[in-house]
């Protein structure tokens, strides 16, 4: 271990650099510097980006334990430990649809230990400051987009006591009664209460949102008879689908779901150019040096490569993605312009 060097060394150099000969001085000089950065070496070798990441990660996720984030998480965790040589610690931080978790990320020293696992509604929509401009956190000014760990299908469930099997025949209904029906989803600006939105301005069926603090509680109550609707992601619905519990109308992905094969899309009941698919992504401090960032994205890419950790997506119903950092915030960029479209034209409240 190196120590510091004492006041007589470092005194002793520069005074013969001011006393000595020209080439005396530089000699002294040089060894001065040189006892400085014997000391200080080790401190700067491990910041650097090439010895990274030098203690464990935090990975912080906005959300409570369970559902689509911590479980695509978790699948990768020990993966990716192996990988980068030191142990990723997941920490749950939920409230204020995944901002808080975000405003603690990007409040966090940028040396590349600390990460947030994040879904789309919560980086293009509940911090987007042309939604949200009193937003603590804005996605592209305060964080660095590393990676999509996934996609995730979206699909429009409904209690048994519907009297609509598919999408198609739920719309037919729906303009022949005019009755409005109300679609839970996990939260006002989430990806599901947007797609919901965007659903009614395609058809122009009448149907009102009813926001729940997480989509566990959602899910209870269509269980439960309570709603008629939820728009929820694949995931969370498949084993209720499977089992006859809830009837799925349609999924809102350009192809079937792995998870839900039997589930028509909206483009195959005559909804085009319903594109609306969730992902979760991995971001960084927003300082935080490109060469960790780059680093990182790769370490994801692999693991997501790996056929057990596939198959394990597989049986979530997560697609493993793994983009290049500019390409996911290419698709950061164009996701959050198609939202704020969304809300202008259906004067939506998201406060």
């Amino acid at each position: 271990m190196s120590t510091m060097p004492d006041r007589n060394t470092l005194g002793s150099t520069l005074i013969a650099a001011q006393t000595g000969s020209r080439t005396a001085a530089r000699r002294a000089a040089g060894a001065a510097l040189a006892c400085v950065f014997a000391w200080v070496g080790p401190s700067i070798a491990a910041d650097a980006p090439g010895a990274w990441p030098s203690r464990p990660i935090r990975a912080v996720l906005p959300v409570p334990p369970g559902g689509v984030i911590d479980n695509t998480m978790r699948v990768i965790v020990e993966a990716l430990s192996a990988r980068l040589g030191q142990q990723l610690v997941i920490e749950n931080h939920p409230g204020a649809n995944g901002a808080i978790g975000a405003q603690l990320v990007a409040n966090a020293p940028a040396d590349g230990h600390t990460m947030l696992a994040a879904v789309d509604g919560t980086m293009m929509v509940s911090l987007n400051p042309r939604l949200f401009p009193a937003a603590p956190v804005s996605t592209l000014r305060d964080l660095a987009p590393v990676t999509k760990l996934g996609d995730f299908g979206l699909v429009l469930v409904a209690h048994p006591s519907l009297k609509a099997r598919t999408l198609a025949e739920f719309v037919a209904l729906a303009r022949r009664t005019g009755d409005t029906y109300g679609f839970g989803t996990s939260g006002i600006g989430s990806t599901t209460h947007l797609a919901g939105e965007m659903l009614a301005q395609r058809t122009g069926i009448v149907l009102s949102h009813i926001p729940y603090k997480g989509g566990g509680q959602a899910l209870t109550d269509v269980l439960g008879g309570q709603i008629p609707l939820i728009m929820t992601t694949v995931p969370t619905a498949q084993q209720y689908v499977k089992a006859g519990r809830l009837v799925g109308l349609g999924v809102s992905s350009p192809r079937r779901s792995a998870g839900l094969p039997e589930v028509g899309t909206y483009a195959e009941q005559g909804i085009a150019d319903f594109d609306v698919s969730g992902w979760v992504g991995i971001f960084m401090p927003v300082k935080t040096p490109a060469p960790i960032v780059e680093k990182l994205q790769r370490e994801i890419a692999a693991v997501l490569s790996l056929p057990e950790i596939r198959a394990r997506y597989a049986e979530i119903g997560m697609e493993p993605s793994g983009l290049p950092v500019a390409e996911f915030i290419r698709e950061i960029r164009v996701g959050s312009e198609r939202w704020a479209e969304v809300v202008a034209r259906g004067r939506i409240n998201l406060q």
